[in-house]
């Protein structure tokens, strides 16, 4: 029996104050001074874990065990969910204390509680906010409405579709908005459940029906998660379902057959491939073509700029955007293919460094491990974050053949691909195989032309395998096959070669760089 169920169980129909606080046990509601409190559904899970032994400590061990049934969570997450809970409480505020942390034991909610029974609606009546389980919505979206307004009108009409981008683009951003957006389409009832922190695809169904309040157990299965759905009209985001993609592709498509009011919305960095599936390939936000004349006025009319523009003064710099800066702060959201995560993380260091010095580092390796949100999930956090994960979820000749891509600086067609990456220990049909799978988990862009298609590596990514090329031992052999399949190219070769020598990843031009572009000594370990 869920913890859940069973509090519910034993004190049915209780109301419970606090402070300021009333928490209705059975509706799952916490209000404060009669205004809903806007909690999501794990962080009222640990309300009422906390509650239900109140005055005693409860170790963090039972309280993951019970919080995330069956599941696999660091000590980091129950702690982010402890700060978030506290946040919501107020706790520390005008004195006030809730939640208290017995060091190296777990928690204790130390509040006094006044008990009310027989004064609530039966268990399972619907909270009046179910915004409030809805992942928070950023200040401002950028560049996404017009998004937005297509996705629900599809989402609506054909009920299963999936966003798919490469990591950063704003997937979840996109999916959290159209939640909202359709909230009174489906009655107010959305769930939204994160797939990322699952290390077992067979706990796919259990972690579904944890969120939803269905019963959960060590037998759940498709089979009772179905059963529960099959009358009920709800909106289920499934997000980051790319590392569970066959367990959701599964069970999504017997949710599709069974339940006809579900309305189904995935995030991935790949299709589920399913039947009825729609897919909506999430483009980077728009940024300026190349142009030196750039003025700031012409520039912010591109959502990538706004988007740079706007978080370097969120993030504290006395940045002022004016037409000496336009065309550089253009070719910075160029180079980072105009992905938001990249966009935000570079904009975050224009305290630290200025616009001019950010488009230099662009050419090295430490924009990969910037640092974004303290909040973030673990793989959002840095540019290198992102990529290991998409690069962890790829089969061996996948690895192979993407970080050999990286010798291409620019679009290169699939001859060309073939012509670098197979031939060695990956042959002709491995490697067209390869390249086909990389573009469906985008991590390799294509552009169908009118007599051809031509392939190219974002910035981000391409800088992140050149790195894997060297680590590998490979570089040598990959550039010279390059160099007799394209000699041509000889300026591009020549680029690589100076990247790919380079084994610190100094600045392009060494040390030398510095005279004219860093204003004070920079260095290279």
């Amino acid at each position: 029996m869920p913890y859940h169920q069973g509090l519910q169980n034993a004190v049915r129909r209780d109301v419970v104050s606090f402070g300021p606080f009333r928490l209705s046990i059975a509706r799952r509601l916490l209000e404060r001074n009669d205004n809903p409190v806007p909690l999501r559904s794990r962080a009222l899970d640990l309300l009422l874990v906390l509650i239900e032994r109140a005055n005693e400590v409860v170790t963090k061990d039972e309280i993951m065990a019970r919080v995330w049934p069956g599941l696999t969570v660091s000590e980091t997450t129950l702690r982010v969910q402890i700060a978030g809970l506290r946040r919501a409480l107020g706790d520390g505020e005008q004195d006030a204390r809730y939640i208290a942390n017995v060091t190296g034991r777990g928690y204790c909610f130390v509040a006094s509680l006044t008990h009310h029974t027989g004064t609530e609606p039966a268990a399972g009546s619907q909270p009046p906010s179910a915004a409030a389980e809805l992942p928070p919505a950023p200040t401002r979206m950028v560049g996404r409405d017009d998004t937005v307004r297509n996705v629900s009108r599809n989402l609506a009409t054909r009920r299963f579709l999936t966003i798919v981008g490469p990591g950063g683009v704003g997937k979840t951003t996109v999916a959290v908005a159209v939640a909202r957006h359709m909230l009174e389409d489906v009655g107010g009832a959305v769930h939204f459940i994160d797939l990322g922190s699952l290390s077992d695809p067979s706990l796919v169904p259990s972690s579904i029906a944890s969120t939803l309040g269905a019963p959960v157990g060590p037998d759940t299965t498709a089979a009772s998660l179905l059963a529960f759905l099959r009358r009920r009209r709800m909106l289920l985001i499934l997000d980051s379902c790319e590392h569970v993609i066959d367990a959701v592709a599964s069970l999504t498509d017997r949710i599709r057959g069974a339940a006809p009011e579900i309305h189904l919305l995935a995030t991935s960095r790949e299709p589920l491939r399913v039947e009825g599936e729609q897919v909506h390939r999430l483009r980077p936000l728009d940024y300026p073509p190349e142009d030196p004349a750039l003025t700031a006025a012409d520039a912010l009319r591109f959502p990538a700029v706004q988007l740079f523009v706007e978080h370097a003064v969120a993030c504290g710099s006395r940045f002022e955007f004016s037409d000496e800066e336009a065309p550089v702060v253009g070719e910075i959201c160029r180079r980072l293919d105009g992905i938001a995560l990249a966009i935000q993380l570079a904009a975050g260091r224009v305290e630290a460094y200025s616009v001019r010095v950010i488009a230099v580092l662009l050419d090295s390796q430490f924009t990969l491990g910037w640092d974004g949100r303290r909040t973030a999930v673990p793989r959002h956090r840095t540019l290198s974050a992102m990529l290991d994960w998409s690069h962890n979820l790829l089969s061996a000749a996948e690895r192979v053949v993407l970080r050999r891509l990286a010798v291409f600086s620019g679009y290169f067609s699939f001859g060309a691909a073939l012509s670098v990456t197979a031939g060695f220990d990956i042959d002709g049909a491995q490697a067209a195989n390869a390249v086909a799978s990389l573009v469906a988990k985008s991590l390799v862009a294509a552009c169908g032309g009118a007599r051809s298609t031509r392939y190219r590596l974002l910035g981000t990514t391409r800088a992140y395998m050149l790195q894997k090329l060297v680590e590998s031992g490979e570089e040598p052999a990959i550039i010279s096959r390059h160099v007799l399949c394209h000699g041509e190219e000889s300026e591009q070769i020549g680029a690589n070669l100076r990247i790919l020598r380079s084994r610190y990843w100094l600045l392009p031009g060494g040390r030398d760089c510095c005279r004219n572009s860093v204003p004070a000594r920079c260095s290279a370990t």
